[in-house]
């Protein structure tokens, strides 16, 4: 279960573990009930994430979508190097802000 924070008009959600199939369906869930009540941008935080699979960007770009679609934005914070790459190679820094870990 994420851990989702209210700030201001934000709203960030922590997986806290990796973003692949077997959680996809809860996080998709926790996702959209985030999306429902934010009235700021949503705000993705992959600190302690190592690894995120296809079915996880899935579920990231739906995110993004819907929220394109409700007129709000979507940042990915705290990615680890490696996830960053992925994020690059598929050009979806170009589609959201991605931020690298400190």
């Amino acid at each position: 279960m994420s851990e989702v924070i209210k700030e201001g008009e934000n709203t960030i959600i922590k997986p806290g573990t990796s973003v692949v199939a077997s959680m996809a369906e809860n996080f998709k869930q926790e996702l959209l009930s985030a999306i429902n009540t934010c009235e700021g941008k949503l705000i993705i935080d992959l600190i302690g994430v190592e690894m995120v699979d296809s079915v996880g960007l899935g579920v990231i770009i739906a995110a993004h979508n819907t929220l394109v679609q409700k007129g709000s934005t979507l940042e990915i914070i705290n990615v680890s190097s490696d996830i960053y790459g992925l994020f690059s190679t598929m050009r979806l820094n170009r589609r959201f802000k991605v931020e690298k870990s400190a």
